[in-house]
């Protein structure tokens, strides 16, 4: 798997997207849970326009298809995809501040790229949940250990590492859209619907004092490569909790571009033990 990993890394990143177009369709074609939940998770959203749901297709497949690249690839190879930065400043500001900063990257467009990209000029910790194929974990311990970069496990090794990289003035960085394990989260509204939302976020933030940024990277067309951004948590609305400040952030970043929204992820699952969220009028 790893040879074959280095040799698609290789190639062209239009190349592998064009390729990930193809894959997306085939899995969409032969995969009623895909096709449901990427059907279901958008017409919820609000985004009804088939046009908009070909585009998601081909972008789920697209986000497969390059992961050899940043997985594979040296680390300055990667960063030199990311044409464009707008935000940068944030990040810069609240590092200085010395407390560090809690990066959050959404399933949206490339997240694989960002940390790697942040870890060329700063030291980051990011939080990732081991595959469920054995097999696959190596590869992505490969990808998202490098250089200035080190990968936690979502356990409580994981947790001390985090707390002792934002009290060292470092960055860390979470995909805010996983759903957590029971007890790791609450139920609050997310595009309209009750999702499992981790709390772990708005913990690190009290516990330390550090600022959370909100980052993803969008892909560009014709395999052009990445534009990142990076910008604030919205301001808490009166009696909002900071689970539902959360998802309104993501909300956010996701009308920017919401074709390359991972739409297939099942977002909305009970977790095991978890209680399932009371349904309104109930």
């Amino acid at each position: 798997m790893s040879l074959v990993l280095r040799m698609l890394g290789a190639l062209p990143l239009p190349v592998l997207h064009a390729i990930g177009i193809i894959v997306g369709w085939l899995v969409y074609a032969v995969s009623g849970r895909f096709r449901r939940y990427l059907r279901e998770n958008l017409a919820a959203a609000g985004y009804v326009d088939p046009a908009i749901r070909r585009s998601a297709v081909a972008h789920t497949g697209m986000s497969a298809m390059e992961i050899p690249v940043i997985w594979m690839r040296r680390q300055e190879e990667v960063a030199r995809l990311v044409a464009e930065v707008r935000g940068w400043e944030l990040i810069e500001r609240a590092l200085a501040a010395g407390k560090g900063a809690i990066l959050l990257t959404p399933h949206l467009g490339c997240w694989e790229i960002t940390a790697q990209y942040v870890s060329r000029r700063h030291p980051i910790t990011v939080l990732y949940s081991p595959p469920k194929m054995r097999a696959v974990d190596p590869l992505m311990q490969h990808g998202r250990t490098r250089e200035g970069m080190r990968s936690v496990p979502p356990d409580l090794s994981g947790l001390r590492a985090m707390l002792r990289a934002l009290r060292n003035g470092e960055a860390i960085g979470i995909l805010p859209d996983q759903v957590p394990g029971i007890g790791e989260g609450e139920w609050t509204e997310f595009f309209g619907r009750p999702a499992y939302t981790m709390t772990l976020v708005s913990k690190l933030a009290q516990k330390t004092g550090a600022p959370v940024l909100l980052g993803f990277a969008e892909r560009l067309k014709r395999g052009r490569g990445y534009r990142l951004y990076v910008g604030p948590m919205p301001e808490p609305l009166a009696g909002e909790s900071p689970q539902r400040q959360l998802n309104r952030g993501i909300e956010e970043l996701v009308r920017r571009c919401p074709a390359q929204y991972l739409w297939a992820y099942n977002r909305y699952k009970v977790p095991a033990g978890v209680e399932p969220p009371v349904q309104r009028g109930a």
